[in-house]
């Protein structure tokens, strides 16, 4: 039989069993409820008529969270791996500004530590777990770089041959003060925005203005069809039935903490700890 550390274990950081998948789920929406009560407390009519739901609402995700992290804490064998690690300093950043609030009431750099709780957002990540096809998105990016890297530098030359034409045509009566203001205008103009704050006014200013913002739209989607080519290609090569394809799992090693083990994997591929020294159904 297992004993409570490594049943609390297994649903903490494993995503591959039911009451694991549960607790991802729970922890996913309290991260996003607690995302919206610090985004309407922000809003100063909705803070001064909800100001004790979201209050106490705030306290008992905390307390949540708190006992999660030391639930993390207790149940991995080498828990300063997880307290120093990226996700256990964000969860730990999370969860003391509330505390700190009881002791340090009012204070102005309260607030700013308070923005750390945003930071749980970040921990939505982990639904990656249930996408399979992540890895493959992220092959497609990957190989996708040096292409992306080309297009964006031959924008960039697009944008200062523009901006250096406009600052010719238009001058500084226009707006376009220097060369690299020009640019700024270039760059705002061919990515769509278009803050107003530069225009042109002559014809022939007007004129190069409308060719670059038909070319913004294509620029746009340019990327995106690099993207979406390597994306196909990496699904083509690999496939389920390839047999160059190696299943993963969410296993996680209660020694070390390495994650992604084969399917059939009995010990980690990292330090050779058995992974389920014994099955239980849950």
């Amino acid at each position: 039989m297992w004993n409570w550390r490594e049943r609390l274990y297994r649903i903490i950081y494993e995503a591959d069993t039911p009451l694991g998948k549960l607790f991802d789920v729970v922890l996913l929406a309290l991260i996003l409820l607690s995302v919206v009560f610090v985004m309407l407390e922000s809003v100063k009519t909705i803070d001064e008529k909800l100001h004790q739901v979201l209050y106490y609402g705030e306290w008992v995700i905390t307390i949540f969270f708190t006992f999660e992290y030391i639930a993390r804490i207790v149940t991995i064998k080498k828990p300063f791996r997880y307290i120093f690690s990226f996700y256990g300093i964000i969860d730990f950043l999370s969860t003391i500004p509330l505390y700190i609030s009881l002791i340090f009431t009012g204070s102005h750099f309260l607030l700013t530590v308070r923005a750390f709780r945003l930071l749980r957002i970040f921990r939505i990540l982990k639904i990656t777990r249930y996408i399979g096809e992540s890895n493959k998105l992220v092959k497609a990016l990957k190989d996708s770089k040096a292409k992306i890297f080309v297009f964006l530098f031959a924008v960039l030359i697009i944008a200062i041959i523009a901006g250096t034409l406009m600052y010719l045509i238009e001058g500084e009566e226009s707006g376009f003060k220097s060369i690299p203001a020009s640019v700024y205008w270039c760059i705002v103009t061919l990515t769509t925005v278009g803050f107003g704050d530069i225009a042109p006014v002559t014809p022939l200013g007007q004129f190069i203005a409308a060719i670059i913002m038909i070319m913004g739209y294509g620029i746009i989607a340019v990327p995106t069809g690099i993207v979406s080519a390597e994306y196909t290609k990496t699904q083509r090569s690999v496939t389920v039935n390839d047999e160059n394809y190696v299943h993963v799992n969410t296993s996680s090693c209660r020694n070390c903490g390495a994650s992604k083990h084969r399917d059939d994997a009995e010990y980690c591929h990292k330090c050779g700890t058995v992974l389920h020294p014994e099955e239980e159904v849950f």
